[in-house]
Order: structure tokens, then C-alpha cells, then sequence
């Protein structure tokens, strides 16, 4: 089955030409009764033909947008007729050789690898460099037969997928995805300020005016990714990260979860985000330990001791999950405002609420919130803060953030964050940063040889996909600066009087097109 060239919507079946919706069917159809194999072969034909349509009508949208937004502003600056005609052409000539680049094959070969910044369950974090600009990065590298074995493919999919949906200044960038016979690639945004457990090791607690500065920016962080219909699962302070400023970015989308609606629920499937029986009561067990639920000086020295640790872990901590997820009953996106509060709390008294070195025991206590949110008598928080807590650990029906995220925003705790111009103001704190390539902010792992080994990502190692391959198809994926060019383009109109010159006007795609020259070359 291929696209057919004279066909922009059709594909080509042996000698018939069908619509996509219709080849779809047809695939359905035959696979009926097929082996496994050749069904899994059919439900990535399924998706890759999905993808492609989805991505193209989206890149067609797109370019639809950056004529209309070049012309409006044209219009405001009053350019004349043949003037905004002219800047128009350049537009599509820079769109031709976007799509162009976009062509274009990439892959770990034109990275060079730096330092390992993250090591976990799936693979690795490193700091990487693009050979052809010298621009630095965040490289994620997972191992697809651990995704396969431990049944991660959803979860990475998702992560992908919500990283290429979702363009905000509030979330990590993806630039590239890309895939070689042995492992999955992601090239991220690279935040040298380290996250916010980093912060909280340093610091042990937080004054409540640096607290407020960072949940008031995980609240846009996470708000960012419910207004396209996905819950995060996972918010936790190794997944809020500093950039050089000490501006905060929601990361690690390994769990999220895309929602049809606002008020759709999600099922617990397979015990995918908990380990197997963590939620049973022991033999006995009347739900509440006779002992008081205050954290007592050993668990705390445990705990501050083997947090990284926890982080890095196949399991993961459930210090941040809220009860109706340990209970594997429907949920939405407000269980990511129940973990909001848990690292409001620790950020304030210097532990998780509901911490303990039993999985199962922190479980009871999460399940059991009602009587084991307690605050110590030594740490002094004021009314505002504590009545937040409780008001985002709590039953989902009176949860803030449950009827909007402006229930979370008026509350009195805030008052006085100026929430439009939080990420243009100085951040409450600056973390230590030497250059791009710094990674003092970061943890110290030693290289492991074997980590280093990958096959290359273009030429031959396609030949050699096996049908395992087919779970990862489409993963592939590039984003170009020429982008900010192009929806740039014009943007300084208002600042050259109404006829400005159309060296001022296009003056971003020039440079821009003498960049991709260079690269073309290399």
C-alpha cells in the first residue's frame, strides 16, 4: 500500500485507489483472522497512515496561520499592496524549504555526547552537542527492548506525543525524536538550573515567598497540559526543572494521559503506574497504624538519604499520588493539583506528607489522608498556606483546581502574583550556572560502556527493523527553528513607521535562509 502521487488524499491498495478512511477499513478487514504478528504489522500501518494524515493536515494548518498572521500585521503597518505581495512570496519560498528540511533524515551520528545527567529504569539523560551548530541539548535514550519487556511502548508513545502537541513555555521543548535498531531518542530542551528535589536537598525547606514563586509556575506548568486534554500523573519535584534563570518547566510525560474531555476519567490499566499489591492491607491490618502518623526522625533520615534513589527506581516513590489513583478508580486531571499540594507541603515542612519506607504503609496513609495530614508544631506556615494544602489534599469533589484552574489562582495564598507576567519577572532564585555546558546542578554518574554503543540511525540499520520495530513507527519527529522565523515574520512592524522597508521586514528570513545554506552543506 502506498500514497499515490496524482492523489493528495488517496492510497493505492494492488490496482485499487481508496480514501484513507477506507484503506483503514479494508486493513481491519483482512487482519480479522490473521496471526498476531501480522495484526501488530496492521495496527502500526494503522497509526503510521493516521500520523501521517494528522501531521499533514496540522503542517497545512500551520502554514495557513503564518500567511494569515504575516498579512494582518502587514495590514496594521499599513505596507503597501506590492510590498506585502513581495513578503508574501519570500513566506512561501521559506515554507517550500522548511518542508524541505523537514526531509531531511537525523540521527545519533550527528550528535556528539557529552555528559550523562540522569540515569533510571529505561535508560539515560546526557548532555549532547549538534555537530552542525554547536547547539546544546538534553538527549533521552531508551533501550526498546527494556520498553518492550517492561511493557512501556504507551507510555513512551505518549510522551512523544504529548511533547509534539503541546508548545509551551511552560513544559520542556521537544526538537527531535528519532529511533535506531537498539534505542529511542529524544532531543530535549537542556535546563542547566537543575529541578526543584536539587533546590529542596540544598535548602531543606523554602520561604514561603520562594514557594509561592514555583507553585505559582507549576500551576501554569500543569494548567499548560490540561488545556490540551492531557493529565500529567506524575508531577513530582524531579520532574519540575530550573532553566539557567531560575524559571521552572514541567518535564517527564512518561505517564500522562491524553483525556477526551475535561471531564473525562481514566481507568487504572494493568497496574501501570503501582507495583502489585502496594494498595493491600497486610494480614490484620485495620488501615491505620496504632502508631502516630508524624514522620519520626529515622524515616526522615531514610528518606532524605535514598530520595534520589527513589526517583531513579523501576517503581518510582507514590509520595505524590493522589488516593484515587492508589485506589484504581476513575480519575482526571485533578489528581495532579492533589500533587501540587503534596510538594507545596514539602517544599514548606521539609517532607513529603504522607512519607514512609513501606510502600504499602505510605499507600494506608495517602488512602487514609483524612486523619495522616498533619503539620509538626515546630515549623511556623501561615493560615493562607496551610488552608491551600488542605484544600488541594483533599476529596477530588471539594479539591481546588477540580472546577478550574482559577479556583487554584484566586486563592488568598497568591494574592499579589501578577500571573501574566510571572515568566518575565526575576525568578525567586538563581540557580549557579558556568557556561552551556555546565552540569553542576546535576547529580554525578559514571559512564557505562554499553550505554554508548548504538547501531547508526540512518542507512542500513533499516533493513534489519524486525516486527518488534513496528511498535515504534512514527516516532520520528523534527522541529525547526525556521518556525520562530516564520511566525516572527513581521513582528517589529509597529516599531519602523508605516512603510517600513522590506530589508527591516524580512530581514530574520535572510539570515535564516543564509543558516539553512550552511547547512544544506554540511
Amino acid at each position: 500500500m502506498e500514497p499515490m502521487d496524482g492523489g493528495e488524499g488517496t492510497f493505492k491498495l494492488g490496482t485499487v485507489r481508496l480514501r484513507p478512511d477506507r484503506a483503514l477499513d479494508m486493513i481491519a478487514e483482512e487482519v480479522a483472522v490473521s496471526s498476531p504478528v501480522t495484526r501488530q504489522k496492521a495496527a502500526a500501518a494503522k497509526q503510521f497512515i493516521e500520523n501521517h494524515y494528522k501531521n499533514y493536515y496540522q503542517g497545512l494548518q500551520d502554514r495557513m496561520e503564518r500567511r494569515r498572521d504575516l498579512q494582518r500585521k502587514a495590514q496594521e503597518a499599513q505596507v503597501s499592496s506590492e510590498e506585502q505581495e513581495e513578503m508574501l512570496r519570500n513566506l512561501e519560498r521559506r515554507e517550500t524549504e522548511y518542508m524541505r528540511l523537514q526531509r531531511c533524515k537525523i540521527g545519533i551520528d550527528d550528535f556528539e555526547q557529552l555528559t550523562v545527567i540522569g540515569r533510571g529504569a529505561f535508560g539515560e539523560v546526557r548532555l549532547c552537542r549538534a555537530k552542525s551548530t554547536g547547539e546544546i541539548y538534553a538527549m533521552k535514550k531508551l533501550k526498546k527492548s527494556e520498553m518492550l519487556r517492561r511493557g512501556q511502548v504507551e507510555h513512551v508513545r505518549s510522551e512523544r506525543n504529548l511533547l509534539v502537541e503541546v508548545d509551551s513555555r511552560y513544559i520542556v521543548q521537544l526538537y527531535y525524536s528519532f529511533q535506531d535498531s537498539e534505542f529511542l531518542y529524544f532531543i530535549m530542551e537542556y535546563l542547566p538550573g537543575g529541578d526543584i528535589m536539587t533546590l529542596l536537598m540544598r535548602e531543606d525547606i523554602l520561604t514561603e515567598d520562594v514557594a509561592r514563586f514555583y507553585i505559582a509556575e507549576s500551576v501554569l506548568a500543569i494548567h499548560s497540559i490540561h488545556q490540551h486534554n492531557y493529565v500529567h500523573r506524575d508531577v513530582k519535584p524531579d520532574n519540575l526543572i530550573l532553566d539557567r534563570n531560575g524559571h521552572l518547566k514541567l518535564s517527564d510525560f512518561g505517564l500522562c494521559k491524553p483525556l477526551d474531555d475535561n471531564y473525562s476519567t481514566i481507568l487504572l490499566e494493568d497496574n501501570e503506574m503501582i507495583a502489585k499489591d502496594s494498595t493491600d492491607e497486610p494480614q490484620g491490618s485495620s488501615g491505620a497504624d496504632p502508631a502516630p502518623w508524624m514522620m519520626q526522625n529515622d524515616q526522615l533520615l531514610h528518606w532524605k538519604h535514598n530520595r534520589r534513589q527513589l526517583a531513579y527506581s523501576t517503581v518510582g516513590t507514590l509520595d505524590y499520588m493522589a488516593p484515587e489513583v492508589l485506589l484504581k478508580k476513575g480519575y482526571g486531571m485533578e489528581c495532579d493539583w492533589w500533587s501540587l499540594g503534596a510538594i507545596m507541603f514539602e517544599m514548606l515542612i521539609g517532607y513529603p506528607p504522607f512519607y514512609s519506607k513501606d510502600p504499602r504503609v505510605a499507600c494506608r496513609k495517602i488512602i487514609n489522608w483524612k486523619i495522616c495530614l498533619k503539620f509538626p508544631e515546630e515549623v511556623k506556615i501561615s493560615l493562607e498556606a496551610k488552608d491551600l494544602i488542605c484544600r488541594l489534599l483533599c476529596d477530588v469533589e471539594t479539591r481546588l483546581g477540580t472546577g478550574g484552574v482559577e479556583e487554584i489562582k484566586a486563592h488568598p495564598w497568591f494574592r499579589g502574583i501578577q500571573w501574566d507576567l510571572l515568566y518575565n519577572m526575576d525568578a525567586a532564585y538563581k540557580p549557579t550556572v558556568n557556561g552551556d555546558t555546565d552540569t553542576q546542578n546535576f547529580e554525578k554518574f559514571p559512564e557505562v560502556e554499553d550505554s554508548l554503543s548504538a547501531m547508526p540511525t540512518v542507512g542500513p540499520w533499516r533493513k534489519m527493523l524486525t516486527s518488534k520495530d513496528t511498535n515504534f513507527m512514527g516516532f520520528t519527529y523534527k522541529k525547526l527553528d525556521i518556525l520562530k522565523s516564520l511566525e516572527s515574520s513581521g513582528v517589529d512592524l509597529k516599531q519602523h513607521g508605516k512603510n517600513p522597508s522590506l530589508v527591516t521586514l524580512l530581514g530574520q528570513m535572510d539570515l535564516l535562509e543564509a543558516g539553512m545554506s550552511m547547512e544544506e552543506q554540511t
